[in-house]
C-alpha cells in the first residue's frame, strides 16, 4: 500500500510540472525570437576566419556559446528553478522524493532547452557555422578531379570564396553542397528527435495526470490568474506600506489622487510575517481536502488558515 501511495504521489507531481498551454505558447514565442536572433547574427556578425584550427573553434563557438547562454537564461527565468531552491533552503528538500525532484528538474531543463535547440537547429539548417567548422576536414581526394598536393590549409579557405585559389574555384559549389547536406541532415534529424520527444511528453502528461482534461485547463487558468493577482496585489501592498512609513517619518506623503484614495481605504497595512511568506513559497504537489482541490500553496494556506488550527496548518504547509 505504501509503495502504491508513493507511486501515485509521484505521478501527481510529474503531472504538475508538465507544460501548460500558456507555457507552450511562451516557448513558441521564445523559439521565434531565437530564429530572428540567429538570422540577424548570420547576416551581420558571422565571419569565418578561414584558417586551419580556427575554423573549427569558431564554428563550434558560433553554435554552442549562444546556445549555452540561452540555456542558462532559460533556467534562471524559470519560476520552478527558484521554487526548488526555496524548497531546499526552507525545508531542506526532505519532502521531495527522488522521482519528484527528477520530474521537476526535467521540466526546468525541458523548458530551458527550447531556445538553445532552436538556435542549434537553425544554425545547422542554414549551414554557415557547420561549413566553417568542418571545411578543413573535407578530404579533397573524395572530390572528383581535385588536384593533388592540397591539404587542410587550402580546404579551410573554402568558406571564404575570395581566398580560394583560382584553379580551385570550380570546386566551391561541390564542397559547399556536401557540407550543407551534412549540416542540414543533422538539423532535420534533430528536429525529428525533438518532435518525438514532444509527442512522448504529451502522452506521458495525459497518462500521469491526477485530474481530468477540463480540470487541468481550469488549474492552468487558476495558476495564471493567481500569479497575476498576487503580483499586482503585492505591488500595491508594498506601495501602501511604504507610503505609511514615509508619512510617519515626514508627516505627509506625496501621492496622486488614486493612490491617496487607495491609502485611505487600506489604513494600517501591516507587514506580512516571514513565516507566512515561507509557507506559500516552494514546490507544490496537487492535493485535495475533503474532496475539494487545492491548486497552489497559497490556496492550501488560505484553506487551512480559515480553521485557525495552527498545528494542522504547520503540518500541511510543511508538505509539498
Amino acid at each position: 500500500m505504501a509503495a502504491a501511495a508513493l507511486i501515485t504521489e509521484n505521478f501527481k507531481f510529474v503531472s504538475l510540472f508538465f507544460k501548460s498551454k500558456d507555457v507552450m505558447i511562451f516557448n513558441g514565442l521564445i523559439a521565434l525570437g531565437t530564429v530572428a536572433s540567429q538570422t540577424a547574427y548570420n547576416v551581420f556578425a558571422f565571419d569565418c576566419p578561414c584558417s586551419v584550427g580556427r575554423n573549427y573553434l569558431y564554428g563550434l563557438a558560433a553554435i554552442g556559446v549562444p546556445a549555452l547562454v540561452f540555456f542558462l537564461v532559460g533556467v534562471m527565468m524559470n519560476k520552478s528553478t527558484w521554487d526548488l531552491v526555496s524548497e531546499c533552503r526552507l525545508r531542506s528538500c526532505r519532502k521531495l522524493s527522488g522521482v519528484a525532484a527528477f520530474a521537476l528538474l526535467g521540466t526546468i531543463i525541458g523548458q530551458a532547452v527550447v531556445a538553445p535547440l532552436t538556435w542549434v537547429v537553425i544554425s545547422l539548417l542554414q549551414g554557415k557555422a557547420y561549413t566553417c567548422a568542418l571545411s578543413e576536414f573535407t578530404d579533397p581526394r573524395t572530390l572528383e578531379g581535385f588536384p593533388d598536393g592540397h591539404g587542410s590549409e587550402v580546404m579551410a579557405k573554402f568558406p571564404c570564396k575570395e581566398s580560394v585559389p583560382e584553379e580551385l574555384q570550380k570546386f566551391l559549389a561541390a564542397v559547399e553542397r556536401r557540407l550543407k547536406y551534412e549540416s542540414q541532415l543533422i538539423g532535420w534529424l534533430l528536429v525529428a528527435g525533438m518532435a518525438l520527444m514532444v509527442f512522448l511528453h504529451l502522452c506521458l502528461k495525459r497518462c500521469s495526470s491526477p485530474i481530468g482534461y477540463l480540470q487541468e485547463s481550469y488549474w492552468s487558468e487558476y495558476r495564471s490568474s493567481e500569479k497575476t493577482l498576487f503580483q499586482n496585489t503585492a505591488a500595491a501592498h508594498a506601495r501602501i506600506l511604504a507610503a505609511q512609513n514615509v508619512k510617519s517619518f515626514f508627516g505627509f506623503v506625496a501621492l496622486d489622487k488614486e493612490e491617496e484614495e487607495q491609502l485611505a481605504e487600506q489604513k494600517n497595512v501591516a507587514p506580512i510575517c516571514s513565516t507566512n511568506w515561507d509557507r506559500v513559497t516552494g514546490v507544490y504537489l496537487y492535493r485535495e481536502k475533503n474532496g475539494l482541490p487545492l491548486y497552489s500553496r497559497l490556496n492550501k494556506w488560505s484553506t487551512y488558515s480559515l480553521g485557525n488550527d495552527m498545528e494542522t496548518l504547520e503540518k500541511e504547509m510543511d508538505m509539498l
